[in-house]
């Protein structure tokens, strides 16, 4: 009788841990990962796998559709650190091709993090950029030449990266053909 007992506590224990794995992080079962980037390639799909449909309903996402878009959600740097609203970060690299894209700072619940007399995120059309035309965004409390959005508060922060309409352009919205690189500048 104990060995039941025992077993089915391993079992009840394993399949909580492996259900709340798929719905908080889920690089194996459904999200994949390029570089700091999670994104969730059927999230948007008229079929949705089902550790897709059910990290949405977990999180309440309002989700792009396929053609519409897709969001990259960063809650780690290129070296693999958590992100920290009192640290600077520059934010450069490729970006997916897209008709408009958007880079805002999060809580991990999905506030802004910006400052609130300040711009909230950045789009691909209000940048700054070098003679090469790649854009430098730098995110952080401390000032910043360029294209820099003021962080606030203390804590872990996200960095989400959304496309649209990146089917318009010849791509397709799970498969990106390069994301920035995040560095931490500055704590």
């Amino acid at each position: 009788m104990l060995h039941l007992l025992l077993m089915t506590a391993i079992a009840l224990g394993l399949g909580f841990g492996l259900s709340w794995y798929a719905l908080t992080d889920g690089r194996l079962l459904g999200a994949q990962q390029v570089g700091p980037w999670v994104f969730w390639p059927r999230a948007g799909a008229p079929d949705p796998d089902p550790y897709s449909h059910a990290f949405l309903a977990r999180t309440g996402a309002l989700q792009l559709g396929q053609s519409e878009g897709i969001q990259y959600v960063a809650h780690l740097d290129s070296a693999g650190e958590p992100l920290d609203r009192r640290c600077s970060y520059t934010i450069a690299g490729p970006t997916p091709t897209a008709a408009f894209w958007t880079l805002t700072p999060e809580t991990l619940e999905g506030v802004p993090v910006a400052r609130s007399d300040g711009p909230a995120a950045f789009n691909s059309t209000r940048l700054a950029r070098g003679n090469d035309g790649a854009p430098v965004l730098h995110v952080g409390p401390l000032l910043r030449p360029g294209n820099w959005i003021e962080t606030t508060g203390a804590g872990p922060m996200a960095i989400v990266l959304t496309l649209y309409d990146v089917a318009a352009l010849g791509g397709t919205a799970g498969t990106p053909s390069g994301l920035p690189a995040i560095t931490r500048e500055a704590c």
